[in-house]
């Protein structure tokens, strides 16, 4: 009989779950897809009944659930936190505690009572720590026999950071740093004074980080009181941070603002407010510090292991501007990130342990490039639930029986200036859109970086977008020619596609410096001349890369834009029917899902009659 691993995650942010059969992946997927309610926390119940479905077993036939760290020790780390800084933080004692003794320190019977909803009654739990969740992500599914692991976050149960070693199925915890010194809840901190919302917002800081201006004396001066202050950073990439300047111990905001205001001589920074200049150098000093920490941890992490291959995961792994520096640093031959490396991912590492831990089994042949199978864990759908939405909303299609005509349509439209929401196969696990639950649009086109952000995604005007670009054409469009198929590394635009800037570019108002043509490329070439990179492989989503290879044929470039197909505040979408209503719901001009290609009229209604085709000069 097949052993079945179903990992969970749930009750803080980003719950999902994740199966594992016989040491196979078979699916995940976050609870927030199908809930729609953006980081859901709740107990992952639509997650798991989906990859139960998708495996095609039966709750009877699960061999264990791994949940994805130890609640007791979590509460022993609270508890141990407001004792060491009473009086303070009695507020947020008094708010907090009464929730861990009624919900959160008896975990096991929530978690009994969740499952006994869903038939599962005797199969046996297991808590494997938060950190270890995080390390059997990033390992088992890389294609490396032995790694040095590097997982990065705010904090575990008492863990913020642990170095360690995997080789065949054993994995090995070497170092770690503890709460509340946590290079994660470091960036949270200017996360959060900064304006953005923390936990979700850390994209935001790294994204605003190159408006910042390197050469300011106001930028060097926050590094440096970051650096003499706030946190002392050892030669290895540990840290101690000073904290009567932080609240997250004990308190309900993170920093200790009025020390901040006093230190910086800049307030914190009011939400949805403009972002002025000292804010984008406080967001660059940041983004220099993590960068330099994680450098010096990489080191460290070498040093202990003697190994060539490093695997990454938790929060900070998602830094992909750090995680560029990393990689031209050298130090690795090899990096592997997890896709899902924040906690949705602990799920997944939940379930590997498991198998590779509890079982004992070995790690089966090493799959290249991976064994996340591209990151396409999701629900896939069939026409009949495409046809379902059409006679939903009475919507007129064309379907084409041809894909690869499709895709010259499709190509052409894109070519055209216009945006399509590109709807294909298993949606993704992990928080980027890597071509199935995309929208795109052309990234030679000036004007398009402000349509997608103010009319289609709704977001700040800033937000930089990511290029996917066909897998054998990197070196053409960027200082880089190693794969990154997961949208995790910032690399440079080639030299020879960039033009030059004005001598006043740094002392230009943030939107100026934003839309000022920068590159052939200028909706995925962000103000510092760097892209968050996707490159796509034929063999991993066929759909995608004959549709990119398709618009190179037409126009030569085989780049596009990417971005995921959700609007600001919401979940990327799941169904055809949740793709469809945010298709109707922003200015997106096209939409394909599967075969069938939607379109609006110019005034953004839904074209319904048979002459659309000849209205957009399809051919």
């Amino acid at each position: 009989m097949a052993t079945a691993i179903l990992g969970i995650s749930a009750y803080y942010h980003d719950s999902a779950a994740a199966l594992i059969i016989d040491g196979e992946i078979v699916a995940a997927a976050h609870e927030e897809r199908f809930t729609r309610k953006k980081h859901d926390s709740s107990f992952p119940i639509n997650a798991v009944k989906y990859v139960l479905e998708e495996a095609g077993i039966e709750t009877s036939e699960l061999t264990a659930i791994s949940f994805y760290d130890k609640p007791f020790i979590k509460f022993e780390r609270l508890l141990e936190t407001y004792h060491a800084f009473a009086p303070k933080g009695l507020p947020s004692f008094l708010l907090s505690i009464p929730v861990w003794i009624k919900e959160k320190l008896f975990i096991k019977k929530l978690l009994r009572d969740e499952l006994a909803k869903l038939g599962i009654e005797k199969t046996p739990l297991l808590f494997p720590e938060h950190h270890l969740s995080h390390a059997a992500s990033a390992f088992y599914p890389s294609p490396f026999k032995n790694a040095a692991i590097l997982t990065i976050d705010g904090v575990g149960e008492w863990a913020t950071t642990t170095t360690g070693y995997g080789e065949g199925h054993e994995i090995s915890i070497m170092k770690e740093l503890h709460f509340p010194h946590s290079l994660g809840l470091l960036y949270s901190a200017f996360t959060y004074y900064t304006g953005f919302r923390v936990n979700s917002g850390e994209y935001k800081l790294m994204g605003l980080a190159p408006y910042g201006d390197p050469k300011s004396p106001q930028t060097i001066d926050i590094k440096k009181k970051i650096l003499e202050e706030l946190v002392d950073i050892r030669k290895d990439g540990s840290l101690l941070l000073n904290m009567k300047y932080f609240k997250f111990a004990t308190g309900l905001r993170m920093t200790n603002d009025k020390k901040w205001t006093k230190l910086f001589g800049i307030p914190p920074r009011n939400a949805e407010s403009e972002i002025s200049q000292p804010y984008m150098n406080m967001a660059l000093a940041i983004q220099q510090v993590t960068e330099d920490i994680i450098l010096s941890m990489a080191i460290t992490a070498k040093e202990l292991t003697n190994c060539d291959n490093l695997v990454m995961a938790g929060g900070v792994a998602l830094n992909s501007v750090a995680n560029g520096k990393l990689m031209t640093a050298g130090i690795f031959k090899e990096i592997w990130i997890q896709p899902a490396a924040g906690d949705a991912g602990g799920a997944l590492g939940a379930a590997y342990l498991g198998w590779h831990l509890w079982k004992g089994e070995e790690r089966p042949l090493i799959n290249k490039p991976d064994s996340m199978k591209g990151a396409y864990l999701g629900p896939e759908f069939d026409d009949r639930s495409i046809l379902s939405v059409i006679r939903k909303y009475n919507a007129n299609y064309e379907y084409y029986d041809d894909f690869d005509e499709l895709t010259k349509v499709v190509a052409a439209i894109i070519s055209q200036g216009y945006v399509v929401g590109w709807f294909q196969g298993r949606m993704e696990f992990g928080p980027r859109a890597l071509g199935n639950r995309s929208i795109l649009g052309d990234a030679r086109n000036p004007d398009m970086q402000k349509k997608m952000n103010l009319k289609i995604k709704y977001r700040e005007g800033f937000r930089p977008f990511a290029p996917t670009v066909l897998e054998e054409d990197i070196h053409e469009y960027f200082e880089w020619d190693v794969t990154s198929p997961y949208m995790l590394h910032v690399m440079p635009v080639k030299k020879e596609r960039l033009f030059s800037l004005p001598e006043n570019y740094n002392e230009m108002s943030l939107y100026d410096r934003l839309y000022f043509v920068r590159s052939d490329i200028p909706a995925i070439t962000h103000i510092d001349n760097s892209a968050r990179i996707q490159s796509v492989n034929k063999a991993t989503n066929p759909r995608y890369w004959k549709l990119i290879t398709e618009f190179k044929k037409q126009t030569g470039y085989g780049i596009i834009v990417n971005t995921s197909f959700n609007v600001r505040g919401e979940p990327i979408v799941c169904t055809p029917d949740d793709g469809f209503r945010c298709f109707m719901r922003t200015e997106m001009d096209y939409l394909v899902i599967g075969n069938y290609l939607f379109a609006k009229s110019k005034q953004g209604e839904l074209v319904n009659d048979s002459n659309w085709k000849e209205e957009f000069k399809l051919d």
